[in-house]
C-alpha cells in the first residue's frame, strides 16, 4: 500500500487490532470486531493485569467513565454525541472507536453551513441516469447509507453547522433505522444492517449556530468532553502528538522538557488570564485548546528542521505561539506583549535560561506581527 498523508486509525495501528481480535474471547454486539472491553483496551492502552503478552499504548487522554459511556451507547445502537471545546479530541475519540468497532471510520460527513440532505442520504450520477435512467446502480450513497449497508458506524463531524433541514433528515434515520428513496419503484428502501450507529460531535462554543432540536437530541446519548486541566495529561497528549508528528515527517529532533514545560506554562497563564478577565477585548480570540498548543510545537518544530539549525529553541517556540495565537490586530498583540512583560519577564529574570530566550523570541514575534 502506497503511503498517506495520514491514515486512519484502522491502518495505523492495523498490527494492534489483528492482535486483539485474535486473543479476544469476550462477547460481542451486533457485528463487531472487538468486544466492547477490548475496544476499551484499544482506546486507553493495557495494564498488567489484563494478561496481554504485549503492550498496547494509550491513543486518547481523557477520563477511562467517558470512554465507557461512549462504548455502552453504540452497543445499544443509540446514537453517539461526543460535545464539548475545540481541541479536547472529539473527533479522535470517534475515530478511535470506529475503527476498534468496524475497522473502518472513514465513513464520515462533515457539517457546515453547505452540507444538505444528499450529503447524509443520496445523490444520483447525473450521466448515468441520462443514459439508463434511475436505478440503485447510478444511486450515489453517502457515508451514512452505506454505514447502514455494512452495518458500521457512520460519523458526523461538527452537527451544530449543519441546518436544521439536514439535522431533521438524520431524525429519520436515527428512529425508523431506515432510508426511503421514492424515485425508485423497486428496491427503494435501505435498511440498517445490525451494527449500525452514528457518532456524531458538536463544538459547545457554537451554540446558538443550530442549535439541536429536542426530538434529535432525543435520539443521541451525550457524552460531554471537558477541557484537559490536569497539566500531567495534557503534557502526555502534547506528548503523544509530537512523537507521531516525529515519525509521520521522519524528523530526528528532540523536544527539551522545559521547553515544554513552558508551552504548557504558557498556556496555562493564558488561560487564567482569559478567565478572569472582564471583556472580549480582553481575551484571546484562541480557545487556547489542548490541540492549537500541539500545532504550536509542531510549527515550532517544523522551522527548527527546515529554517534552523534542527534544535528546538525557546526564541522558535515563542514565535510560533506568538504568530498563532495573535490573530486580531492591535487586540490579540496587546495581550501578548502584556503577557510578555507582566509575566513572561520576571519570570525570565527570576529562571533564566529558557524563560530569557523565550521573552526574547516573544519579543521579536511581536515586533515583526506589529
Amino acid at each position: 500500500m502506497s503511503e498517506m498523508l495520514r491514515a486512519p486509525a484502522e491502518v495505523k495501528y492495523a498490527d494492534e487490532l489483528d492482535y486483539l481480535e485474535s486473543v479476544d474471547t469476550g462477547p460481542k454486539p451486533f457485528s463487531w470486531r472487538l468486544s466492547p472491553r477490548m475496544v476499551r483496551l484499544f482506546v486507553l492502552g493495557s495494564e498488567r493485569a489484563d494478561g496481554l503478552d504485549r503492550q498496547i499504548p494509550q491513543k486518547w487522554f481523557g477520563d477511562r467513565s467517558f470512554v465507557e459511556r461512549s462504548i455502552v451507547t453504540l452497543a445499544s445502537d443509540r446514537g453517539l454525541l461526543l460535545i464539548g471545546d475545540p481541541g479536547t479530541g472529539k473527533s479522535w475519540l470517534a475515530e478511535l472507536l470506529s475503527a476498534a468497532i468496524c475497522r473502518n471510520s472513514t465513513l464520515v460527513v462533515q457539517g457546515t453551513a453547505g452540507t444538505t440532505e444528499d450529503h447524509i442520504k443520496y445523490s444520483w450520477n447525473v450521466s448515468m441516469v441520462i443514459a439508463k435512467g434511475q436505478s440503485r446502480e447510478s444511486m450515489i450513497p453517502s457515508p451514512i447509507m452505506t454505514a447502514m449497508e455494512q452495518g458500521v458506524v457512520g460519523r458526523f463531524e461538527e452537527l451544530t453547522r449543519s441546518t436544521s433541514d439536514v439535522q431533521d433528515a438524520l431524525i429519520s434515520i436515527l428512529s425508523e433505522k431506515y432510508v426511503s428513496i421514492p424515485e425508485l419503484n423497486d428496491d427503494n428502501i435501505v435498511f440498517a444492517q445490525p451494527g449500525f450507529s452514528i457518532i456524531a460531535t458538536a463544538n459547545s462554543r457554537d451554540r446558538g449556530v443550530n442549535d439541536l432540536s429536542s426530538a434529535l437530541k432525543r435520539r443521541f446519548n451525550f457524552v460531554r468532553i471537558p477541557v484537559v486541566t490536569n497539566k500531567r495529561s495534557e503534557a502526555e497528549i502534547v506528548r503523544f502528538r509530537t512523537e507521531e508528528l516525529l515519525r509521520r515527517h521522519r524528523i530526528e529532533l528532540d523536544v527539551p522538557p522545559t521547553l515544554l514545560d513552558i508551552l504548557l506554562q504558557s498556556f496555562a497563564d493564558l488561560r487564567a488570564a482569559a478567565a478572569s478577565a472582564t471583556s472580549d477585548d480582553e481575551k484571546l480570540e484562541s480557545a487556547l485548546s489542548t490541540a492549537e498548543q500541539i500545532g504550536v510545537l509542531e510549527d515550532a518544530i517544523l522551522h527548527s528542521q527546515f529554517f534552523g539549525d534542527r534544535v528546538l529553541r525557546p526564541e522558535t517556540l515563542a514565535g510560533s505561539l506568538m504568530g498563532s495565537l495573535a490573530r486580531r490586530s492591535p487586540e490579540d498583540l496587546a495581550i501578548l506583549n502584556k503577557y510578555l512583560h507582566g509575566v513572561v519577564e520576571p519570570r525570565a529574570k527570576k529562571d533564566g535560561a529558557d524563560w530569557a530566550g523565550f521573552l526574547d523570541g516573544g519579543r521579536q514575534a511581536i515586533a515583526s506581527l506589529s
